[in-house]
């Protein structure tokens, strides 16, 4: 005979994982405490836990495999096709640009506004870690930051729609999607001007100064267009020459 289990614990346990989902607390990619400890941690029975995971598996929230359970990657049916069309471009970069232009400046104010202390403490935190790999010859670790910044004003927006979208898209982006950050890290001057801007951004934050966060936060992301489009403009004219030198195989002497 199988155990009597209670159909409301479950529901209750899937509903509050869900939450955490949700919320952002439990993120995609992320795998799960092992049952036994997540069981403990939550005060549940093993079979009330397993039943509420069966529930969001069916969801299509989490994956359960041999090694653990892990939270799903719930975006990627928007975010995947959409990375294939967009790939290398022109336009859609424009377009990302100009949307980011118009949220950025929003997420930021609503950073500025809502941000607990813990997101404080956060978002200093990561603004350090970018001054320090600012230091490096090597910019991954300061474009990591980077992106890592720009996550975490996103959360302290406390706007789940928000977060979600811009975390799906900073993983298209991170995924060299739009373009690549090596080469914006890497171009003469453009490092020492991302960091002013970032610090400028996290200061206003911090400062808990809405307007002044959204004005920098638009800025940078205006400034970061216009270079891209230098970068651009540039690899057009280095094609260009490249063909005209080549055309002597196109044409009979």
């Amino acid at each position: 005979m199988e155990p009597i289990r209670n159909p409301k614990l479950a529901d209750a346990i899937a509903e509050h994982l869900e939450q955490m989902i949700l919320e952002g607390v439990l993120r995609p990619g992320e795998k799960l405490a092992a049952e036994r400890e997540l069981a403990e941690k939550l005060e549940v029975s093993r079979p009330s836990l397993r039943e509420a995971l069966e529930k969001l598996q069916k969801r299509g929230l989490i994956e359960i495999t041999k090694t653990g359970t892990v939270v799903a990657q719930f975006m990627a049916m928007m975010t995947e096709p959409l990375a294939a069309m967009m790939q290398s471009n022109e336009q859609a970069l424009i377009d990302y640009l100009e949307y980011r232009g118009l949220v950025e400046g929003e997420a930021a104010r609503l950073a500025a506004i809502r941000a607990t202390e813990v997101e404080m403490d956060a978002i200093e935190t990561c603004l350090n870690r970018m001054r320090n790999a600012h230091k490096l010859d090597d910019p991954t670790a300061e474009a990591e930051a980077d992106i890592d910044l720009h996550v975490l004003i996103y959360e302290a927006a406390h706007n789940v729609v928000l977060m979600h979208v811009m975390r799906a898209f900073s993983e298209m982006l991170h995924g060299g999607v739009f373009y690549s950050r090596l080469q914006l890290y890497t171009r003469p001057g453009v490092r020492d001007v991302l960091l002013e801007q970032h610090l400028a951004i996290g200061a206003a934050v911090l400062a808990r100064n809405p307007d002044l966060a959204a004005e920098a936060a638009t800025n940078h992301v205006r400034a970061t267009a216009a270079t891209l489009a230098e970068i651009r403009e540039e690899q057009v004219r280095v094609a260009r020459a490249l063909r005209r030198m080549g055309r002597s195989e196109f044409v009979t002497h």
